[in-house]
């Protein structure tokens, strides 16, 4: 029996879902939230464009508040329209294909003891239905929604957390506004950055404050067969990149890849290095794979990249206008 634990802040536990295809692992996701030792306060189910799942949802669901995102179709928009309608003191979000630990709420509230934490998020483990491919190579763990080599294994303060195990006070989102439209997963297209882009603003708008990443709150993502080719990862490489073009052109280049520079300076030749060694003292050939990977995987994000940043300069500056009009009028301005 899992034991109840009380915290002096109340959750708003928000899960966004689009498709029908992820039934089961939506209802694994909202049991995971029901069993939690720390119980929040409200579980918000929110549907983007899917009257049908929507309806399936309302009837099954019937202890959630299940909303039929009225705002435009994609992840941002969706998470928006459920922010407006949440009471909770601290908003955390989850995937509808992510399962969190028991504990997973009770660990991210520790950290709301000190005032000067704004957010927190967790450890992002995958789930891999058919095993990990021994060519995919744990530094771009990104790709798949998932931690990656090169955060911090013990807790510490961070640029941005992963929007599958982040929370944030709700205060802050009434301080800074929410997720910026345009950007992030939209009908199942992994596109990224949403979170990244939302973190940035708060530490530009309180920098007196800090994110913290705790590795003990964990959740598990499931990642499914098809994301486990190498024409994904590619392609979300691909995509990652495109997602950095737009997201230093919103925050500038030296916060949009502040955390960028480290990784590509350290953790990308590490991990290399690393694979070569293994391929020269283990005889493993999936080492050579996974070094072969980690190059391919970068010169494919800094294409994109590049290519993003000269489109940009043909069309009209991005600007972050759409934020307020699409998080409802209840968002207050108060400062923090």
């Amino acid at each position: 029996m899992i034991r109840s634990f009380v915290i002096p802040y109340t959750f708003s536990v928000i899960i966004c879902a689009y498709t029908e295809e992820r039934w089961n692992d939506l209802s694994s996701c909202v049991a995971s939230i029901r069993n939690q030792e720390c119980k929040p306060l409200e579980i918000i189910l929110v549907i983007d464009h899917n009257k049908v799942l929507w309806e399936r949802a309302r009837t099954c669901f019937t202890d959630l508040l299940v909303l039929d995102n009225a705002y435009p179709q994609g992840a941002s928009a969706a998470r928006n329209y459920a922010i407006e309608h949440a009471r909770g003191d601290l908003l955390a979000f989850i995937d509808d294909d992510a399962a969190a630990a028991p504990d997973w709420l009770k660990q991210l509230a520790h950290e709301y003891d000190d005032p000067a934490v704004m957010g927190v998020g967790g450890r992002v483990l995958p789930h891999w239905d058919t095993g990990r491919p021994a060519w995919f190579p744990e530094e771009f763990d990104w790709v798949v929604g998932c931690t990656y080599r090169g955060l911090p294994d013990v807790k510490a303060p961070v640029r941005n957390l992963i929007c599958c195990n982040m929370s944030l006070r709700r205060e802050v989102i009434d301080a800074v506004g929410g997720f910026q439209v345009g950007i992030g997963h939209r009908n199942g297209v992994p596109r990224g950055d949403e979170e990244t882009e939302l973190c940035i603003r708060a530490r530009q708008h309180l920098p007196n404050r800090i994110l913290i990443y705790e590795p003990a709150a964990v959740v598990l993502h499931r990642i499914l067969r098809f994301r486990t080719t190498l024409k994904y990862y590619l392609t979300r490489c691909y995509l990652e990149g495109r997602s950095k073009a737009v997201l230093t052109e919103l925050v500038g280049s030296s916060e949009g890849l502040s955390s960028e520079k480290a990784y590509l300076l350290h953790t990308l030749p590490g991990g290399v290095l690393r694979g070569i060694w293994h391929f020269i003292t283990k005889f493993e050939p999936a080492g050579l794979g996974r070094a072969c990977a980690i190059v391919a995987g970068f010169l494919t994000t800094a294409f994109a990249y590049i290519v993003g940043r000269l489109l940009n300069l043909f069309r009209p500056s991005i600007g972050l206008s759409t934020i307020s009009s699409s998080i409802g009028a209840r968002v207050s301005r108060s400062k923090v």
